[in-house]
Order: structure tokens, then sequence, then C-alpha cells
């Protein structure tokens, strides 16, 4: 069955909304004078504010109150840039943690190279040189894992640093001195 148009149009017109009455205007005009209140107290705050010399410290917080010795450690690391050489310190910190105890004892970590991303490690012997050599494509993904992707791009193994070469009459030219024993 189809409704058939009624033939009054004030039916078939869309109702409204009914005009605001005498206290609905009573409200909108309050809520307005409120807000037009509170902006002219804010101003006036401010140039109060402006006169004294500044800001004041009191009930709330504001951008001078003390922080904690954590908070400001970690503002001034965020601010000046150093999240992965912080990261990595932290690393050096925890080297017998990451690579276990018994290459921690032979292996250690010297110094992090932040432009290039690579960590300098040196080692007591050649024989665990080699081995940390071996095991580095380990260890550069399980410290990307831990300090986000790309922090660390190549660990460089140094061997043990040895006496001084000397040179006198007893060395044959060209020779580069124990190798076998200092790397």
């Amino acid at each position: 069955m189809s409704e058939k148009p009624s033939e009054n149009p004030s039916e078939n017109a869309p109702k409204k909304a009914p005009e605001p009455s005498g206290v609905d205007l009573a409200r909108v005009a309050l809520r307005a004078a409120k807000e037009q209140a509170r902006a002219r107290g804010d101003a006036a705050r401010q140039k109060k504010q402006a006169r004294r010399g500044g800001l004041r410290s009191g009930a709330r917080a504001d951008g001078r109150d003390p922080l904690a010795l954590g908070a400001a450690i970690n503002r001034l690391i965020t601010e000046r840039g150093w999240e992965t050489p912080a990261a990595v310190g932290g690393v050096m910190g925890r080297w017998p943690q990451i690579v276990g105890e018994d290459v921690a004892k032979h292996c250690v970590p010297e110094k992090y190279d932040e432009d290039e991303r690579v960590l300098i490690v040196r080692c007591d012997s050649t024989a665990w040189a080699t081995n940390l050599r071996l095991l580095t494509p380990m260890l550069v993904a399980r410290l990307n894992e831990d300090l986000g992707h790309g922090a660390v791009r190549q660990i460089k193994v140094n061997g043990p640093g040895g006496p001084a070469r000397r040179y006198g009459p007893l060395r044959a030219p060209g020779s580069t001195g124990p190798g076998d024993t200092y790397g």
C-alpha cells in the first residue's frame, strides 16, 4: 500500500526546532558573559605577572620547578640527541649478560664510534679475537635488537696489544714481530 501525500502543506513541511524562549536566551547570554569575564581575567593576570617580573612559582607546576634527577638526565639526553650513545654505554655495562661470561672474561668493549656505528672490542688473545669475529653477525643482531635497528652496523675486533716493537741490529728487515702472540 502506498500512502498519498496529504493535501495540507503544513503537514508535509519538516518540523522546525522551537525558537529559544526567554530562559534559554538568558542561559546563552550568561555562558557568553562568563567566557568573556574569564578571558578578561586571564589577560589581567598575565599583565600583573609581567609587571612583577615574570611567572611566579606557586601551587601549579611551571617550567622552573625542580625535576627529579632521573627525569632531568633523561631530558638532557633527549635534548642533546645522546640516546644512542647512552644506550650503547648501557650495553657496555651489561656486556657479560649480552655475550656470556666466558666471552666477557676475554673480550672487552673499548669504544663506540657513533658516526660509523662501529663497536670496537679488544680481546686478550688472538684465539679469542678469532672466536669473536666468528660471532660478530649474531652479536650485531642481538645488539640491534636491544638498542634499535641500525644502532650497531659492525663490530671491529682487535687482538691484544703487544709490547712496543723494537728495531735494532738483531731484527730481520721487514719483520713485524711475533704475530702469533700479539695479533
